[in-house]
């Protein structure tokens, strides 16, 4: 008699520990984006680098609790524990696990606007953000309203098929990467780096850093991709196989591309696992190869361009390799899951260019709009007298390497 119980009993906590298993391995992703800041700044900006992102982390938790997931899915958590516990099971693992999602905001824009941002307004803009403009968006591809993703959806009855992003490269890269372009020109350059009409690179600090952050990244990202599934019947190999691919294509596009630069193949590796997040459960492995492979190359390409050519002084190319690559991503899942292409099908192409452009649209006038309040009132940048002197004594009386004298 206790057996179907029992056994419902068992796959629930299946589901449970399988959700828990993937956020875990997202949350190590920090870690990465840490290290990958922190290889990428100069010395004095190090311990800044290492401390915005568990900070941006313990805001994103709080403000996501409170705002971010009850506004996506409808999904609150203020009864008791014991109610939560009996009944919430699994929504409070979901959240743990979209939490990690979401915390991926503020991680990227830091990496845009680093080594001259002042603390208070970092903290206060990625809070808003993950608070608005990301749960907005998700709950309209994956949460509570549902316009975007669902298969009765007005995407769906004009063009065949709903958006379809999977594990994120448009809900949460391309979010994030355009959330981060309006901050990054609002702030402006930093010091030294454009002169007399000249670009003037400013060396990264550490190769080693930014490789063991490229690496934490790429192992984590499996659990970003293989634990959407969110249920242990719907785990996919053909996700993971996807992954491999893609994170392989963009790898060895960027190695070429780049004649062999250290910094631009672990970005091409981060590139292609961006950009096959959206079409990861319905792409072939070999069509997840070339979307990677021309995420590696729009790296590369885009990183030159937006800082060589327009200007924009984006420390970490977080535009190019998440806002630009997650858009890829979101449009190449319309062309190559598409069932005449070796995909499961199930997508439109109009769908996916549509969706991608709401994202769009979206970040750009909710981080313009957040982040000029805040360069109105409180100010967005250091001095010019503490930028020289580095964010690591000025914001936090500290060094990386306290033993140095200078």
């Amino acid at each position: 008699m206790n057996a179907p119980t029992g056994l419902t009993e068992i796959v629930t906590a299946g589901n449970v520990f399988f959700l828990l298993w993937g956020a875990v391995l997202i949350f190590s992703m920090h870690a990465g984006f840490a290290f990958l800041e922190a290889g990428s700044v100069r010395k004095k900006n190090i311990v800044n680098a290492l401390t915005k992102i568990p900070t941006d982390w313990a805001m994103s938790t709080v403000v996501y609790f409170v705002i971010g997931f009850p506004l996506a899915y409808g999904i609150a958590f203020f009864g008791s524990a014991t109610g939560l516990l009996e009944a919430n099971s699994y929504d409070l693992a979901h959240f743990f696990f979209l939490l990690c999602f979401a915390a991926v905001i503020p991680a990227i824009i830091s990496g845009g606007i680093a080594e001259r941002m002042k603390f208070a307004p970092q903290i206060i803009g990625g809070a808003v953000l993950v608070a608005t403009a990301y749960p907005f968006f998700e709950g309209l591809v994956w949460g509570r309203f549902n316009v975007l993703g669902a298969d009765d959806g007005w995407l769906a009855d004009a063009f065949g098929a709903g958006f379809h992003d999977y594990a994120g490269s448009v809900v949460v890269h391309a979010m994030g990467g355009w959330l981060a372009l309006p901050a990054i020109i609002l702030l402006g350059p930093r010091i030294g780096r454009y002169l007399n009409g000249d670009s003037r690179p400013i060396p990264i600090h550490s190769v080693p850093f930014l490789a063991l952050g490229s690496w934490l990244l790429m192992v984590g990202w499996f659990g970003f991709n293989v634990a959407s599934a969110a249920t242990l019947p719907a785990i996919s190999g053909l996700v993971a196989a996807n992954s491999l691919l893609a994170m392989g294509g963009g790898l060895l596009a960027a190695m070429v591309i780049s004649r062999n630069d250290s910094v631009f193949i672990y970005n091409g590796a981060l590139a292609g696992l961006v950009a096959v997040c959206a079409g990861s459960d319905i792409m072939h492995p070999i069509s997840s190869f070339i979307v990677g492979a021309v995420a590696g190359v729009i790296f590369v390409k885009g990183f030159l361009w937006a800082n060589e050519k327009l200007r924009i002084d984006d420390v970490l190319g977080v535009w190019p390799l998440h806002g630009i690559c997650g858009a890829w991503g979101g449009i190449a899942a319309g062309i190559f899951g598409l069932s005449s292409l070796g995909g499961l099908g199930g997508v439109a192409l109009l769908s996916q260019l549509t969706g991608t452009a709401i994202c769009i649209a979206i970040a750009l006038a909710v981080s313009t709009a957040t982040y000029g309040i805040l360069k109105l009132t409180i100010g967005l940048r250091l001095s010019p007298q503490e930028e020289m002197l580095g964010s690591d004594l000025t914001i936090h009386s500290g060094k990386a390497y306290p033993e140095e004298l200078i």
